[in-house]
Protein backbone atom coordinates (compact mmCIF):
# COMPACT_ATOMS: atom_id res chain seq x y z
CA UNK A 1 0.00 0.00 0.00
CA UNK A 2 1.35 3.42 -1.00
CA UNK A 3 2.30 6.01 1.60
CA UNK A 4 1.23 9.50 0.50
CA UNK A 5 2.88 12.60 2.03
CA UNK A 6 0.54 14.93 3.90
CA UNK A 7 0.10 18.66 4.50
CA UNK A 8 -0.80 19.61 8.07
CA UNK A 9 -3.42 22.32 8.73
CA UNK A 10 -3.65 23.36 12.36
CA UNK A 11 -4.38 27.04 12.90
CA UNK A 12 -7.24 29.51 13.35
CA UNK A 13 -8.85 28.16 10.17
CA UNK A 14 -9.28 24.68 11.61
CA UNK A 15 -7.46 21.40 11.84
CA UNK A 16 -6.78 18.70 9.26
CA UNK A 17 -4.18 16.48 7.65
CA UNK A 18 -4.47 16.74 3.86
CA UNK A 19 -2.95 13.95 1.74
CA UNK A 20 -0.88 15.53 -1.05
CA UNK A 21 -2.49 13.32 -3.70
CA UNK A 22 -6.20 12.61 -3.87
CA UNK A 23 -8.80 11.08 -6.15
CA UNK A 24 -11.37 13.20 -7.99
CA UNK A 25 -14.84 11.89 -8.87
CA UNK A 26 -16.13 14.35 -11.51
CA UNK A 27 -17.16 12.38 -14.59
CA UNK A 28 -19.17 14.18 -17.27
CA UNK A 29 -22.07 13.74 -17.88
CA UNK A 30 -22.52 13.67 -14.09
CA UNK A 31 -24.04 10.42 -12.85
CA UNK A 32 -23.58 7.93 -10.03
CA UNK A 33 -22.32 4.51 -11.10
CA UNK A 34 -21.17 1.15 -9.80
CA UNK A 35 -17.91 1.72 -11.72
CA UNK A 36 -17.25 4.83 -9.62
CA UNK A 37 -17.92 2.99 -6.36
CA UNK A 38 -15.67 0.11 -7.42
CA UNK A 39 -12.85 2.48 -8.43
CA UNK A 40 -13.01 4.34 -5.10
CA UNK A 41 -12.90 1.06 -3.21
CA UNK A 42 -9.84 -0.03 -5.20
CA UNK A 43 -8.21 3.36 -4.62
CA UNK A 44 -8.65 3.01 -0.86
CA UNK A 45 -7.06 -0.44 -1.07
CA UNK A 46 -4.09 1.07 -2.97
CA UNK A 47 -3.57 3.73 -0.31
CA UNK A 48 -5.56 6.77 -1.47
CA UNK A 49 -6.99 8.66 1.49
CA UNK A 50 -8.13 11.96 -0.03
CA UNK A 51 -11.39 11.92 -2.02
CA UNK A 52 -13.06 14.88 -3.70
CA UNK A 53 -16.74 15.06 -4.56
CA UNK A 54 -19.47 17.68 -5.01
CA UNK A 55 -23.24 17.68 -4.91
CA UNK A 56 -23.41 18.54 -8.61
CA UNK A 57 -21.18 15.57 -9.58
CA UNK A 58 -23.76 13.05 -8.23
CA UNK A 59 -20.80 11.11 -6.84
CA UNK A 60 -21.48 11.62 -3.13
CA UNK A 61 -23.64 8.51 -2.78
CA UNK A 62 -21.28 6.01 -4.48
CA UNK A 63 -18.34 7.52 -2.57
CA UNK A 64 -20.21 7.07 0.70
CA UNK A 65 -21.08 3.47 -0.16
CA UNK A 66 -17.43 2.74 -1.02
CA UNK A 67 -16.24 4.22 2.29
CA UNK A 68 -18.70 2.08 4.22
CA UNK A 69 -17.67 -1.05 2.31
CA UNK A 70 -13.96 -0.27 2.81
CA UNK A 71 -14.54 -0.29 6.57
CA UNK A 72 -16.46 -3.56 6.39
CA UNK A 73 -13.65 -5.16 4.37
CA UNK A 74 -10.99 -3.82 6.73
CA UNK A 75 -9.24 -1.58 4.15
CA UNK A 76 -9.54 1.20 6.74
CA UNK A 77 -10.29 0.96 10.45
CA UNK A 78 -12.43 4.09 10.56
CA UNK A 79 -13.67 6.99 8.48
CA UNK A 80 -11.20 9.21 10.38
CA UNK A 81 -8.37 7.82 8.20
CA UNK A 82 -9.87 9.61 5.18
CA UNK A 83 -9.94 13.23 4.03
CA UNK A 84 -13.30 13.90 2.34
CA UNK A 85 -14.06 17.10 0.43
CA UNK A 86 -17.40 18.17 -1.00
CA UNK A 87 -18.70 21.44 -2.42
CA UNK A 88 -21.61 23.82 -2.11
CA UNK A 89 -23.50 24.04 -5.41
CA UNK A 90 -24.31 27.49 -6.87
CA UNK A 91 -28.06 26.81 -6.49
CA UNK A 92 -27.45 26.45 -2.73
CA UNK A 93 -25.07 29.42 -2.43
CA UNK A 94 -27.55 31.46 -0.41
CA UNK A 95 -27.37 32.25 3.32
CA UNK A 96 -30.31 30.05 4.36
CA UNK A 97 -29.53 27.12 2.03
CA UNK A 98 -25.89 26.39 2.96
CA UNK A 99 -26.53 24.38 6.12
CA UNK A 100 -29.37 22.27 4.62
CA UNK A 101 -27.16 21.60 1.56
CA UNK A 102 -24.28 20.35 3.74
CA UNK A 103 -26.65 18.17 5.78
CA UNK A 104 -27.94 16.64 2.54
CA UNK A 105 -24.34 16.01 1.40
CA UNK A 106 -23.54 14.27 4.69
CA UNK A 107 -26.67 12.14 4.31
CA UNK A 108 -25.60 11.13 0.78
CA UNK A 109 -22.11 10.24 2.04
CA UNK A 110 -23.43 8.51 5.20
CA UNK A 111 -20.94 10.58 7.20
CA UNK A 112 -21.16 12.71 10.33
CA UNK A 113 -18.72 15.34 9.11
CA UNK A 114 -16.61 16.48 6.15
CA UNK A 115 -12.93 17.30 6.34
CA UNK A 116 -13.42 20.16 3.89
CA UNK A 117 -16.45 22.00 2.50
CA UNK A 118 -15.90 24.41 -0.39
CA UNK A 119 -17.92 27.08 -2.16
CA UNK A 120 -17.79 25.54 -5.64
CA UNK A 121 -17.50 28.81 -7.58
CA UNK A 122 -17.88 32.56 -6.92
CA UNK A 123 -21.42 32.83 -8.27
CA UNK A 124 -24.92 31.94 -7.07
CA UNK A 125 -27.82 30.57 -9.10
CA UNK A 126 -31.53 30.92 -8.51
CA UNK A 127 -32.52 27.99 -6.24
CA UNK A 128 -33.70 25.05 -8.28
CA UNK A 129 -32.25 22.08 -10.17
CA UNK A 130 -28.62 21.30 -9.42
CA UNK A 131 -27.33 20.45 -12.88
CA UNK A 132 -25.21 21.53 -15.83
CA UNK A 133 -25.45 23.41 -18.11
CA UNK A 134 -26.46 26.45 -16.02
CA UNK A 135 -29.16 28.72 -17.42
CA UNK A 136 -27.69 32.17 -18.07
CA UNK A 137 -30.84 33.85 -16.75
CA UNK A 138 -30.38 32.08 -13.39
CA UNK A 139 -26.91 33.56 -12.68
CA UNK A 140 -26.81 35.85 -9.64
CA UNK A 141 -24.06 37.77 -7.82
CA UNK A 142 -22.94 35.94 -4.70
CA UNK A 143 -23.35 37.70 -1.38
CA UNK A 144 -19.93 36.65 -0.09
CA UNK A 145 -20.58 37.93 3.44
CA UNK A 146 -23.83 36.07 4.13
CA UNK A 147 -22.84 32.85 2.33
CA UNK A 148 -19.48 32.75 4.13
CA UNK A 149 -21.20 33.37 7.50
CA UNK A 150 -23.19 30.19 6.85
CA UNK A 151 -20.02 28.31 5.86
CA UNK A 152 -18.44 29.44 9.15
CA UNK A 153 -21.52 28.18 11.00
CA UNK A 154 -21.06 24.75 9.38
CA UNK A 155 -17.52 24.62 10.76
CA UNK A 156 -18.57 25.82 14.21
CA UNK A 157 -21.21 23.08 14.34
CA UNK A 158 -18.51 20.48 13.59
CA UNK A 159 -20.08 19.48 10.28
CA UNK A 160 -16.87 20.32 8.40
CA UNK A 161 -13.42 20.55 9.94
CA UNK A 162 -12.20 23.03 7.32
CA UNK A 163 -13.98 25.43 4.96
CA UNK A 164 -12.72 27.00 1.77
CA UNK A 165 -13.46 28.00 -1.79
CA UNK A 166 -12.92 26.83 -5.34
CA UNK A 167 -12.29 28.81 -8.55
CA UNK A 168 -11.61 32.08 -6.71
CA UNK A 169 -9.24 34.65 -8.24
CA UNK A 170 -6.87 36.81 -6.15
CA UNK A 171 -9.38 39.68 -6.18
CA UNK A 172 -12.32 37.49 -5.15
CA UNK A 173 -10.25 35.97 -2.35
CA UNK A 174 -9.35 39.49 -1.21
CA UNK A 175 -13.03 40.48 -1.23
CA UNK A 176 -13.90 37.40 0.83
CA UNK A 177 -11.08 37.99 3.32
CA UNK A 178 -12.47 41.47 4.03
CA UNK A 179 -15.72 39.97 5.40
CA UNK A 180 -14.53 36.62 6.79
CA UNK A 181 -14.14 35.89 10.51
CA UNK A 182 -12.59 32.52 9.70
CA UNK A 183 -10.37 32.85 6.60
CA UNK A 184 -10.73 30.17 3.92
CA UNK A 185 -8.30 27.31 4.54
CA UNK A 186 -8.08 26.19 0.91
CA UNK A 187 -8.64 27.44 -2.62
CA UNK A 188 -9.16 24.57 -5.08
CA UNK A 189 -8.30 25.68 -8.61
CA UNK A 190 -7.23 24.43 -12.01
CA UNK A 191 -3.45 23.98 -12.03
CA UNK A 192 -1.08 22.11 -14.33
CA UNK A 193 2.13 22.83 -16.29
CA UNK A 194 0.12 24.76 -18.90
CA UNK A 195 -1.70 26.86 -16.26
CA UNK A 196 0.72 27.25 -13.39
CA UNK A 197 -1.19 29.84 -11.35
CA UNK A 198 1.99 31.60 -10.15
CA UNK A 199 0.27 34.86 -9.21
CA UNK A 200 -2.56 33.11 -7.36
CA UNK A 201 -0.22 30.73 -5.53
CA UNK A 202 1.92 33.64 -4.36
CA UNK A 203 -1.17 35.47 -3.10
CA UNK A 204 -2.48 32.36 -1.30
CA UNK A 205 0.93 31.75 0.30
CA UNK A 206 0.96 35.32 1.59
CA UNK A 207 -2.53 34.89 3.07
CA UNK A 208 -1.94 31.40 4.51
CA UNK A 209 -4.38 29.72 2.11
CA UNK A 210 -3.43 26.23 0.94
CA UNK A 211 -3.90 25.53 -2.79
CA UNK A 212 -5.33 22.27 -4.11
CA UNK A 213 -5.01 21.60 -7.85
CA UNK A 214 -7.73 20.10 -10.00
CA UNK A 215 -7.38 19.17 -13.70
CA UNK A 216 -3.62 18.49 -13.32
CA UNK A 217 -3.79 16.59 -16.64
CA UNK A 218 -6.07 19.09 -18.38
CA UNK A 219 -9.38 17.20 -17.86
CA UNK A 220 -9.45 15.96 -21.46
CA UNK A 221 -12.96 14.97 -22.58
CA UNK A 222 -14.92 17.23 -20.21
CA UNK A 223 -16.72 20.52 -20.96
CA UNK A 224 -14.22 22.36 -18.72
CA UNK A 225 -11.09 20.62 -19.99
CA UNK A 226 -8.73 20.53 -22.98
CA UNK A 227 -6.31 18.09 -24.67
CA UNK A 228 -3.45 20.61 -24.47
CA UNK A 229 -1.69 19.20 -21.40
CA UNK A 230 -1.50 15.59 -22.58
CA UNK A 231 -0.43 16.73 -26.07
CA UNK A 232 2.26 19.17 -24.86
CA UNK A 233 5.54 18.45 -26.65
CA UNK A 234 7.77 19.63 -23.77
CA UNK A 235 5.99 17.29 -21.33
CA UNK A 236 6.19 14.41 -23.81
CA UNK A 237 9.96 14.90 -24.12
CA UNK A 238 10.46 14.89 -20.35
CA UNK A 239 8.25 11.81 -19.94
CA UNK A 240 10.12 9.86 -22.64
CA UNK A 241 13.54 10.77 -21.23
CA UNK A 242 12.44 9.80 -17.72
CA UNK A 243 10.52 6.68 -18.79
CA UNK A 244 7.50 8.08 -16.99
CA UNK A 245 4.00 8.85 -18.23
CA UNK A 246 3.03 12.43 -19.04
CA UNK A 247 0.52 12.14 -16.19
CA UNK A 248 3.29 11.24 -13.73
CA UNK A 249 5.40 14.20 -14.87
CA UNK A 250 2.42 16.57 -14.41
CA UNK A 251 1.52 15.20 -10.98
CA UNK A 252 5.13 15.27 -9.80
CA UNK A 253 5.48 18.88 -10.99
CA UNK A 254 2.34 19.98 -9.10
CA UNK A 255 3.48 18.13 -5.97
CA UNK A 256 6.89 19.84 -6.12
CA UNK A 257 5.12 23.23 -6.02
CA UNK A 258 3.89 22.47 -2.48
CA UNK A 259 0.32 22.04 -3.68
CA UNK A 260 -2.01 19.10 -2.99
CA UNK A 261 -3.42 17.59 -6.18
CA UNK A 262 -6.58 15.75 -7.24
CA UNK A 263 -6.61 13.43 -10.22
CA UNK A 264 -9.58 11.52 -11.61
CA UNK A 265 -9.18 8.01 -12.99
CA UNK A 266 -11.27 4.88 -12.61
CA UNK A 267 -8.64 2.77 -14.42
CA UNK A 268 -6.88 0.42 -11.98
CA UNK A 269 -3.48 0.66 -13.68
CA UNK A 270 -3.58 4.46 -13.86
CA UNK A 271 -4.69 4.71 -10.25
CA UNK A 272 -1.54 2.78 -9.36
CA UNK A 273 0.71 4.79 -11.72
CA UNK A 274 -0.56 8.07 -10.27
CA UNK A 275 0.77 7.03 -6.86
CA UNK A 276 4.26 6.41 -8.24
CA UNK A 277 5.43 10.03 -8.12
CA UNK A 278 7.03 10.32 -4.69
CA UNK A 279 10.36 8.49 -5.08
CA UNK A 280 11.96 10.69 -7.78
CA UNK A 281 12.41 14.40 -8.50
CA UNK A 282 12.39 16.61 -11.57
CA UNK A 283 15.81 18.07 -12.45
CA UNK A 284 16.47 21.81 -12.62
CA UNK A 285 16.62 21.54 -16.40
CA UNK A 286 13.23 19.83 -16.52
CA UNK A 287 11.73 22.40 -14.16
CA UNK A 288 13.08 25.21 -16.36
CA UNK A 289 11.61 23.53 -19.44
CA UNK A 290 8.19 23.35 -17.75
CA UNK A 291 8.57 26.94 -16.54
CA UNK A 292 8.94 28.04 -20.17
CA UNK A 293 5.66 26.51 -21.38
CA UNK A 294 3.18 29.09 -22.76
CA UNK A 295 0.45 29.72 -20.19
CA UNK A 296 -3.29 29.73 -20.83
CA UNK A 297 -6.25 28.89 -18.61
CA UNK A 298 -7.96 25.69 -19.75
CA UNK A 299 -10.98 25.58 -17.44
CA UNK A 300 -12.62 28.89 -18.39
CA UNK A 301 -16.10 28.04 -16.98
CA UNK A 302 -17.76 29.91 -19.84
CA UNK A 303 -21.21 29.16 -18.42
CA UNK A 304 -20.54 31.53 -15.48
CA UNK A 305 -20.23 34.66 -17.63
CA UNK A 306 -23.17 36.33 -19.35
CA UNK A 307 -24.22 39.81 -20.48
CA UNK A 308 -27.17 39.51 -18.07
CA UNK A 309 -25.20 37.92 -15.21
CA UNK A 310 -22.90 39.25 -12.48
CA UNK A 311 -19.81 38.68 -14.68
CA UNK A 312 -20.24 40.10 -18.17
CA UNK A 313 -17.06 38.50 -19.54
CA UNK A 314 -14.39 35.91 -18.77
CA UNK A 315 -12.10 38.78 -17.85
CA UNK A 316 -14.56 39.89 -15.14
CA UNK A 317 -15.05 36.31 -13.92
CA UNK A 318 -11.31 35.65 -13.57
CA UNK A 319 -10.24 39.25 -12.88
CA UNK A 320 -7.71 39.13 -15.69
CA UNK A 321 -6.19 35.80 -14.61
CA UNK A 322 -6.64 34.14 -18.02
CA UNK A 323 -3.22 34.00 -19.69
Amino acid sequence: MASIPVVSMDDSRGRGIIPSLGMGTAVYPFAASETMKSAVLHAIQLGYRHFDTASIYQSEQPLGEAIKEAQTLGFIKSRDELFITSKLAPVDAHHDLVLPALKNTLQNLQLEYLDLYLIHCPVSLKPGKNELPFKKEDLLPMDFKSVWESMEQCQKLGLSRLIGVSNFSCKKLQDLLLVANIPPAINQVEMNPLWQQKKLREFCKEKGIHVTAYSPLGAKGTPWGTNRVMECEALQEIAEARRKTIAQVCLRWVYEQGVSVLVKSFNKERLKENLEIFDWVLSQGELQKIDGITQKRGSQLLELSSEEGPYKSLNELWDGEIA
